[in-house]
């Protein structure tokens, strides 16, 4: 079993704070955890890797995303840790331990973004701050037991921010309840929350990935709604999507990562050093074919997604693995878990994960996806969720 390790990287003495917290405040007396890929002023930001973080110089400044949080009353109490740099879903840093996940302590916490979610599950923290790329917030919240919401892409600027794959690349956060993500999506998306008609969608080619008891447990669950159950995926299906994002997402990422990777051969984990060679080895004509299939899906989604149609579908596969899964029986658990969330970070979309009960004695969460810009839409629907 991998070596369980405290949340964070480093938690402050005194926590960080703009100014004296005034009640009017929206995240007025809130604590917030923040993964290390976001700057604070005068910090190493490490990305959950030793070499990585060797080679930095401390912050200038804060991140964008997290002065923001500062100016609305939050208190940031430490950073958290994370899969190195964030090119996992599992949360199994095999330089600094594991975050315990404390709705599951046999299971992983996912990632990247374990340690934020990690710390919000006990009451350590009362907000997470992570990134999301192909699945960092969503896959955590699902398996701690949480609320995750991935923004909208481009919602919340990305300046302080370590990058992976700069177009599917968003801030998202970690809450233990609805009325509080909704206060966090409030202070950053302005967009009307009305919609003439709320229209509910179970896409039947994206409920056909979860293993059968986690199918059977959401779908019982579900509210009475009039749902659509379409496919959503265009020519292709799951199998498309999952390659196109493999391969787009890789190559964007060997583009940023791959000549300090090259120099500084740093001494990854299992599953990470695997993932960063097979990046390095996608070509040009490969990233075209990926960028045509995102263009296809984004395209139909746009025409069947309009504004207050919502797309409901599960989270993840199932409840997270065990701590003593091998490598060899986690990657196809990642494939169908990418599969499901790639709909969301091919087309920019923003999804917000519900905790929606329990499979094995372990959390499994529900998914509400919507148009770009629609986050605080999805948050205000989820309320219709919360209680089944």
């Amino acid at each position: 079993m991998p070596d369980i390790c405290d949340a964070f990287i480093q938690r402050f003495d005194h926590p960080l704070q703009a100014d004296p917290a005034t009640n009017d405040q929206p995240l007025a007396g809130l604590t917030v955890a923040v993964k290390d890929n976001f700057d604070i002023k005068g910090m190493i930001t490490g990305a959950g890797n030793p070499e990585f973080a060797e080679d930095q110089k401390p912050a200038a400044e804060h991140a964008g995303v997290v002065d923001t949080l500062l100016k609305n009353g939050a208190s940031v109490i430490g950073k958290t840790q994370m899969d190195e740099l964030a090119y996992s879903l599992m949360g199994l840093n095999a330089r600094y331990g594991v975050p315990l996940n404390t709705a599951a302590p046999s299971r992983v916490p996912g990632g990247s973004s374990s340690g934020s979610a990690s710390a919000v599950a006990p009451g350590l923290a009362d907000i997470g701050l992570g990134t999301d790329t192909g699945g960092s917030v969503r896959l955590p919240a699902s398996f701690c037991g949480l609320y995750g919401w991935r923004s909208t892409h481009g919602l919340i600027p990305s300046d302080g921010m370590v990058p992976l794959a700069a177009s599917y690349d968003v801030s998202g956060f970690f809450t233990r309840d609805r009325d509080l993500m909704q206060r966090i999506i409030s202070v950053f998306c302005q967009a009307p929350t009305d919609a003439a008609d709320i229209s509910y969608w179970t896409p039947e080619d994206l409920w056909a990935l979860p293993m059968d008891e986690t199918r059977e447990h959401l779908r019982s669950a579900l509210p009475d709604f009039d749902y659509k159950r379409d496919a959503i995926l265009p020519e292709g299906g799951a199998e498309a999507s999952l390659s196109a994002f493999r391969l787009y997402q890789g190559y964007e990422i060997w583009r940023h990562f791959g000549d300090w990777i090259s120099k500084r051969q740093p001494a990854f984990g299992p599953g990470i050093k695997e993932r960063f060679a097979m990046a390095s080895q996608i070509t040009k004509a490969d990233f075209d074919d990926a960028s045509a299939y995102r263009n296809r899906l984004r395209e139909r989604l746009d025409a069947v997604l309009p504004e207050g149609t919502i797309l409901v579908y599960p989270t993840a596969p199932g409840p997270a693995p065990l701590l003593t899964t091998p490598q060899s029986e986690l990657e196809p658990y990642r494939n169908r878990a990418l599969s499901l969330m790639s709909v969301a970070g091919h087309a920019g979309l923003p999804q917000i994960s519900i905790p929606f009960g329990t499979v094995d004695g372990a959390p499994v969460g529900l998914s509400l996806v919507g148009r770009p810009g629609s986050d605080r839409l999805l948050i205000k629907a989820a309320a219709s969720f919360q209680s089944f």
